[in-house]
């Protein structure tokens, strides 16, 4: 099992499930390594949108109280970070604002940028994982370090009865090299 093979599988599984949607950039138009995991799921399920990430992580919040299970993309966690406020002040809160009455279940995608054959720079290749799970009581970050991690990871994600947030952190690097 290849780690990318194993991305596009748990992709293609997750569009298999009710409810579910793909929102980001790079999601029904090509443009990141992850638009390749994606590109044979039905044009429906996917909602291609522009760069403004805290923009969509509010949206993806909003399909998740309406009973969606937005899969929300963000190619990098460095991108990733323009989406904080609404990731740690509302998705991470909502069910303790609520008092349990919304618990939205959200999958954030996210990733490390990969450095080789050609370094991006550094405002691309940021792990925030252990950051970002300090500040949340109710999200689970979730490091996809092998191919065997990947799907039952995501599919935990999906399962998951608590209804809460999964952030699954994918390794650029790996795409080409596990």
């Amino acid at each position: 099992m290849k780690y990318f093979d194993e991305l596009k599988r748990s992709m293609e599984w997750l569009a298999q499930q009710p409810n579910t949607l793909f929102i980001g950039q790079a999601v029904a138009c090509p443009g990141t390594a992850m638009s390749n995991t994606v590109k044979d799921i039905n044009p429906d399920q996917l909602v291609e949108l522009p760069v403004a990430e805290e923009m969509q992580m509010g949206m993806s919040l909003g399909l998740a109280l309406d009973g969606k299970v937005p899969i929300s993309i963000f190619p990098r966690w460095n991108f990733l970070l323009c989406g904080m406020n609404q990731l740690v002040n509302h998705i991470d809160k909502v069910d303790v604002m609520a008092n349990g009455k919304f618990q939205p279940k959200l999958i954030i995608r996210t990733g490390i940028g990969s450095v080789d054959p050609l370094h991006p720079q550094f405002q691309h290749v940021g792990d925030f994982s252990d950051a970002v799970q300090s500040m949340c009581s109710t999200v689970e970050v979730i490091r996809l370090e092998e191919p065997e991690d990947i799907f039952p990871a995501y599919k935990r994600a999906f399962l998951r009865d608590d209804r809460r947030t999964t952030i699954c952190v994918e390794y650029g690097d790996y795409y080409n090299q596990k």
